[in-house]
């Protein structure tokens, strides 16, 4: 058997799921894969869909109705973890005025509420959770009518809330932001905004995931499954040059921007971590004609990804509660499912956790190999990593098949593995073996 069959068969046998060493930090994502609480969710899911509508353009004096008390109590929220944690959580609001849109045609403060766990050693790089605050029903300009918002996405939000609970019993040398975003409804606002605050205070971003209606099991086509979850991400960067898509046009990356790989990663967590959780990997920004709140981070260049529930049901979402030829509409509380919601929440919270405690992926990851039997890697390395890892798979395949570890090294020849027939990235190891995601060569991979 030649060097490159060993090579190939041993790392098919690895299998896809990468192991990340050290028993004490497996153990530590073990727990934290069933950590969430789902009666936590349930009472921060009630709780917000009690303020009677959470619309941007509704009551922010009230402390019992409207999206300000909706936000202030989110704060408070915020404010009372971090005080269990020993002030581990710096609580905070980022806004800005939005006007002169089709849905917000007056100025209108949009606010985000903002709560970041600094790491210990890279507190520049972060990694990001968000909801939504905001709900609306039939007609999107309606901010006084009740829209309690319940899965659409109070269960977001509440999921944001408990993995703040959770991670914030640990430590991790990357930093982590719990976000509650405004303005989703009217047109992404709170996203935009708090994008360009990242931008401008040179926030080192390495991966916002948005979570959008994570509650709801029963699909408007009959289907009742609490086991899978979808995570849709951009193909190829939004803010690729021209130049950067002509090399990708000869090199590859339309399936291998960050975006994509941070879903592979993602998709790997639930695999290992949550039980009885499959992730479908959907190749598309979002659903088919349709919006949310990780496309405005996608936008400046961001590695971005939506997070939510497999089955969606339409009579349940942005609907005047009613009851309709025997069909009852509305996003109310009855059908949300919090065990559920309490998954998709672990889920968020093992990527989180996992991501913070592994050095930064790899930078400046370039490829060479045209005509030879042989495929070379050179990356820079990174802060806290005492090895990296090569990974490759066919080209046709979901994730990537087959791996090594190369040691503390910033380039790597793999013998009679032939450019031509594979897709190729690096990781990063941390000294207790975790891994960060894989980086695809080139501009089109760059996280």
């Amino acid at each position: 058997m030649t060097t490159m069959h060993k090579t190939l068969v041993s790392s098919l046998l690895l299998g896809s799921v990468l192991p990340l060493g050290a028993v004490a930090d497996e153990m530590a994502l073990y727990d934290i894969g069933v950590a969430p609480q789902a009666s936590r969710i349930q009472r921060d899911i009630e709780t917000l869909a009690g303020f009677g509508t959470r619309h941007t353009l509704s009551d922010t004096e009230s402390d019992t109705r409207g999206i300000g008390a909706a936000r202030r109590w989110i704060k408070a929220e915020f404010e009372a973890i971090s005080e269990a944690c020993g002030g581990c959580l710096e609580v905070f609001y980022v806004s800005g005025i939005v006007s002169g849109t089709s849905r917000i045609p007056a100025p209108v403060e949009v606010v985000n509420v903002i709560a970041v766990q600094r790491g210990s050693r890279d507190t520049n790089r972060y990694v990001m959770m968000s909801g939504d605050i905001d709900s609306r029903i039939s007609d999107p300009m309606n901010f006084t009518s009740d829209s309690p918002g319940a899965n659409d996405n109070a269960s977001g939000m509440a999921g944001v809330l408990e993995t703040a609970r959770v991670l914030s019993q640990y430590q991790f040398p990357g930093s982590i932001v719990y976000t509650g975003l405004s303005g989703e409804e009217q047109g992404l606002n709170g996203g935009a905004i708090f994008a360009e605050y990242l931008l401008d205070h040179g926030w080192h971003m390495q991966a916002v995931i948005n979570n959008d209606m994570i509650g709801n099991i029963r699909g408007v086509n009959g289907v009742v499954n609490n086991s899978t979850a979808r995570v849709f991400s951009e193909g190829t960067r939004d803010v690729e040059t021209p130049e950067e898509a002509q090399q990708r046009r000869f090199q590859g990356g339309e399936v291998d921007s960050a975006s994509r790989n941070l879903a592979r990663y993602i998709d790997s967590m639930a695999d290992r971590f949550v039980p009885n959780l499959d992730v479908m990997m959907v190749y598309r920004l979002d659903r088919f004609g349709r919006g949310g709140h990780h496309r405005p981070f996608n936008e400046v260049g961001l590695p971005a990804v939506r997070i939510m529930e497999t089955n969606e049901n339409y009579t349940q979402q942005h609907q005047d509660i009613r009851v309709e030829n025997g069909i009852a509409y509305g996003d109310v509380i009855e059908h949300v499912d919090f065990d559920y919601a309490a998954k998709l929440t672990a889920l968020n919270a093992v990527t989180l956790a996992s991501m913070a405690w592994a050095p930064a992926p790899p930078v400046d990851v370039s490829i060479r190999g045209q005509v030879s039997p042989d495929t070379t890697l050179s990356w820079k390395k990174v802060p806290g990593a005492v090895s990296y890892r090569l990974h490759w798979r066919l080209t046709t395949d979901s994730q990537w098949t087959n791996y090594r570890t190369v040691g503390d090294v910033d380039e790597f020849t793999l013998e009679n593995v032939v450019i031509d027939n594979y897709f190729f990235g690096v990781s990063s190891i941390s000294e207790t073996g975790v891994q960060s995601p894989v980086v695809f060569p080139g501009p089109a991979g760059v996280f």
